[in-house]
């Protein structure tokens, strides 16, 4: 079985966030980064999975900046036979345009199976697994919490509201979003740091992978939510003081 694992590069979740004088995005100068949270869980279902299937192979790849080959480095130190880096200076991606870039290049590799996490730390758009299911044309199942193989199919739990689970069975070749708290996501041995300095790692260049209808989105301006507080009174007799709670219950706070 061949597996690809999604992940991605974010600040580190104790690190002080600034934003740029001109709105066009975060100060990177001594910002920490990592592994997205959620990709970790998605990279660790695949190690298990090669374990039960020792013949299966382990491709870790992302998209970003040049920093973002150190977390390919951690994943290959963790287990993974492989790593894809696709080197891309662009200050913000759409998810669509991630997704088509992404999917060219995985494109030319038959995969049986792509894991990602559900949505990322600091966009949260979550929807990449959904996108690249779509253009490489997948099955795919979001909020997995479960994962089972059956010969050429996949078993999933999915999470669904009010502490519900449903178990569906999909074909191969699928792509699969996982929920976070799914497994505990193991550490890199000495060992296993030290073996990663001999596993290979294409690296490619965003500029040279054609793509059409991109750029659809554009980032305009990155701010703080302005903090304001306004207090409102509602007058009037006992029955008109219940309809205008209602009224803001319903219509402004719209929590019936």
């Amino acid at each position: 079985m061949k597996i690809c694992v999604l992940v991605k590069q974010v600040p580190n979740e104790d690190a002080v966030i600034k934003i740029s004088p001109n709105g066009s995005g975060i100060i990177e100068d001594n910002l920490t980064f990592c592994t997205n949270e959620p990709d970790t869980y998605a990279l660790e279902e695949a190690l298990q999975m090669k374990e039960t299937y020792p013949d299966s192979e382990v491709v870790v790849c992302t998209l970003g900046k040049n920093s973002a080959s150190q977390i390919l480095k951690e994943a290959l130190a963790k287990g993974a036979d492989r790593a894809i880096f696709i080197n891309d200076n662009t200050n913000y991606n759409d998810p669509l345009s991630a997704a088509k870039v992404i999917a060219n290049v995985l494109s030319k590799e038959s995969f049986d199976l792509i894991l990602s996490g559900l949505q990322s730390d600091d966009d949260g758009h979550g929807q990449t697994g959904l996108l690249i299911a779509e253009l490489l044309n997948m099955t795919h199942a979001s909020l997995v919490v479960g994962t089972e193989i059956l010969d050429k199919k996949i078993r999933v739990k999915k999470e669904l509201e009010s502490g519900w689970f449903q178990w569906a069975e999909m074909e191969l070749p699928a792509s699969i979003s996982i929920q976070s708290g799914l497994n505990k996501p193991r550490y890199a041995s000495l060992k296993g740091i030290m073996g990663a300095k001999r596993k290979p790692m294409d690296n490619l260049e965003r500029s040279q992978i054609e793509i059409t209808d991109v750029d659809n989105v554009k980032l305009e301006n990155v701010y703080l939510p302005q903090k304001s507080k306004e207090t409102h009174y509602i007058e009037g007799d006992t029955d008109e003081i219940v309809a205008g709670i209602i009224k803001v219950l319903k219509d402004d706070i719209k929590a019936i």
